[in-house]
């Protein structure tokens, strides 16, 4: 496409002499953001992930720990909390929620739900129940709950998921994320690292390391 132009001619339609070149315009550097302080995270990478409102990083050393454990997040949840448990098998997901269950006060035993896929833990003190889920086989996440006949209201309950990783994560902004890995080296060590991620507004300024 050519460029469009213009003919300059005189009144006598003698072609008039060449205006003289505009002077560039003066240009102004836009001014720099100012440096983040020294220690402030980075921002996340994924746009529209929520960032981190709290995070603590716990070693475990034995079973009976990670149960406290357990016990010691249960007085920070309320109802409508969603806590993602990661970790292989045999990390201790079920023991920490074991754990979570006692802090809650609820009715039952709490083992693993892989072949009943959620259990319902009625509370005997007048708090949240406790649901227990293993995702592992609910291709379309927490939805499918809704088919699952469940006699209880999920944002009236604390719901605990197994394997909810890719799963869960977008039916809520706040949830508290729980990776459970095991000590690298001898295999019988019961040492753990848990690493407690709280996201959302509704855990920002929480402190997950109190015990």
């Amino acid at each position: 496409m050519e460029a469009a132009h213009t003919d300059v001619t005189g009144g006598s339609g003698t072609p008039g002499p060449a205006p003289a070149p505009a002077a560039p315009a003066a240009t102004t550097p836009a001014p720099s953001a100012p440096a983040a302080p020294a220690g402030t995270p980075a921002p996340s990478g994924t746009p529209g992930t929520p960032s981190p409102a709290a995070t603590a990083r716990l070693t475990v050393h034995s079973p009976d720990e990670m149960r406290d454990l357990g016990r010691a997040l249960a007085r920070l949840l309320r109802p409508g909390d969603l806590v993602m448990l990661t970790g292989e098998l045999g990390a201790g997901k079920t023991t920490l929620t074991r754990g979570l269950g006692e802090g809650l006060g609820v009715r039952g035993a709490v083992t693993s739900p892989t072949f009943v896929i959620a259990r319902v833990h009625p509370s005997l003190t007048g708090g949240p129940a406790l649901v227990h889920v293993d995702a592992y086989r609910l291709g379309g996440g927490l939805d499918e709950m809704e088919d699952l006949d469940l006699d209880v209201s999920l944002p009236d309950s604390v719901v605990v998921v197994e394997w909810g990783d890719g799963k869960v994560e977008e039916l809520t902004d706040d949830r508290l994320h729980v990776v459970i890995d095991r000590v690298v080296g001898a295999t019988d060590d019961d040492r753990r690292e848990v690493t407690l991620t709280g996201v959302g507004a509704r855990w920002q300024g929480v402190d997950l390391a109190a015990r």
